[in-house]
């Protein structure tokens, strides 16, 4: 749940702390415990508890228990740093950061009645002011091969799940959807996920979208350089990135250096590393690049939502829309609309930057169609292939072409590229994957001027620019 106030999100952690007190009902009566704990247990279920007096919560109840059982306490809290990622994002950093502090300092730090503590969370824990003072921590980080398999289903889990539903045979759908994810040298599935892929009859899509809102990646994207964009672009294309990864990163990190950005989004879970070089400092230089087609989805998605605001989005749905009515006409004009929206005349340099413009345009088709570039088919590698995951809807096989010379024919050379998905014969792939309908198009770009040619008929749109439907 998402809090846009302090005031807020205290409540909501008291509400927590308020549900973990009343699952011990026992110590309200307890003979073992002191009047003091008493009458905190009892106003804490009663919402009586002053913002000085809450912090201290954990420390009396991990007290009473010690006292009413005779035995030292666990604390185990899950995805610890949530509240600071909300307070980071919401503008209230400093005072989430100052309760938690305190709340843990009881709960963890020269605290009699434990016996031992564990949280998870994004952030290593070591560099967090909340655990200023504490050197009794053991960190294992998404570089550590310790316990490197409890973090989600190894291959071999999934292969069992699938057949005790009788769907081994999804076994290459979910390794390309759901896998990539490695925690030391493990190579590790998302289990939310596959879950969910299963329980809903084995129809994949980007399960792990709804868990949250993706503001990490939103709010990386809102300061992002143009080289980070086009980084980026490039990762969605396919393409690894080598970088320096930070495992300390925190959360005003991404803003103030650029260069921890891709650090932060690898230990929350949005890239994985395929390479690791560890470093005198104990960091590491890695090779990173998207783990599936789910993060690849939620990529794209914010990718487009951030560079151009809601007008681009709207765009971007346009456009997929014409995609799935056919319709080559529409698909032009509003190509050319998301150009003029959103990139400038000096972005525009050449065929990759389109390609990573179109590839994050068709990526949020994942739940409809796989979607490839620059893969082998027939006697050649195709641009951007739209291989349909529902028997009804067409194929596509995206040619494209970029020029700087304003004077060119962009029709003419729309239709080179259509030629050469012909000549090539790229569809070879998806016709032996029985796909019944594949259309080819060519596009041609030049700055914010774009042309598109299909094996339709022809017309012409406007005295500028000319498109074959």
């Amino acid at each position: 749940m998402k809090f846009n106030s302090w005031n807020d999100a205290r409540k909501d952690m008291e509400n927590c702390l308020r549900a973990e007190f009343a699952r011990h009902a026992e110590l309200e009566t307890s003979a073992k415990c002191n009047t003091v704990e008493r009458d905190y247990y009892k106003r804490m279920l009663e919402g009586d508890m002053t913002e000085v007096e809450l912090p201290r919560a954990l420390a009396v109840l991990s007290a009473m228990l010690r006292k009413h059982y005779q035995a030292e306490t666990v604390i185990i809290i899950d995805e610890y740093d949530t509240p600071i990622q909300q307070g980071y994002t919401n503008g209230y950093y400093k005072e989430v950061v100052g309760f938690i502090r305190n709340l843990f300092s009881g709960a963890f730090k020269d605290n009699a009645n434990l016996a031992y503590g564990f949280l998870t969370g994004i952030l290593r824990v070591a560099k967090e002011s909340v655990f200023s003072g504490m050197n009794n921590l053991k960190v294992n980080s998404i570089m550590d091969d310790r316990y490197s398999e409890y973090f989600g289903f190894t291959k071999a889990e999934v292969i069992e799940l699938l057949d005790y539903y009788g769907r081994g045979e999804k076994l290459s759908e979910v390794c390309e959807w759901y896998d990539g994810y490695r925690f030391g040298h493990q190579d590790v599935f998302n289990p939310w996920s596959v879950i969910n892929y299963v329980d809903d009859s084995c129809y994949p899509k980007a399960f792990w979208q709804a868990t949250g809102s993706n503001e990490i990646i939103g709010d990386i994207l809102s300061a992002a350089s143009p080289e980070v964009t086009e980084n980026l672009r490039k990762l969605l294309q396919g393409e690894q990135l080598a970088t320096y990864i930070d495992t300390d990163v925190i959360y005003p990190d991404p803003k103030k250096n650029t260069s921890s950005i891709y650090s932060f989004l690898l230990v929350a879970g949005y890239l994985k590393n395929t390479e690791i070089v560890p470093q005198n400092d104990g960091n590491f230089m890695c090779k990173v690049s998207i783990p599936n087609k789910e993060i690849s989805f939620v990529y794209a998605k914010e990718v487009i939502a951030r560079i151009g605001g809601s007008a681009t989005e709207s765009t971007a749905t346009a456009i997929q829309q014409a995609i799935f009515e056919k319709d080559i006409r529409k698909l032009e004009k509003h190509i050319e609309d998301y150009l003029i929206q959103t990139i400038s005349v000096y972005d525009s340099a050449s065929e990759a930057f389109y390609q990573g413009l179109m590839i994050g345009l068709c990526a949020i088709l994942n739940n409809r169609y796989s979607v490839r570039s620059n893969r082998e088919s027939g006697l050649g590698r195709f641009d951007i292939q739209l291989k349909p995951l529902v028997s009804d809807l067409p194929g596509f096989i995206f040619e494209l072409k970029a020029t700087k010379n304003t004077g060119e024919n962009l029709n003419k050379l729309a239709h080179t590229a259509l030629e050469q998905i012909s000549s090539k014969q790229y569809a070879a792939e998806m016709k032996a994957d029985g796909v019944k309908e594949i259309i080819s198009v060519g596009i041609a770009f030049c700055g914010k001027s774009v042309a598109t040619t299909s094996d339709f008929s022809t017309f012409l749109r406007n005295p500028t620019v000319t498109c074959a439907l």
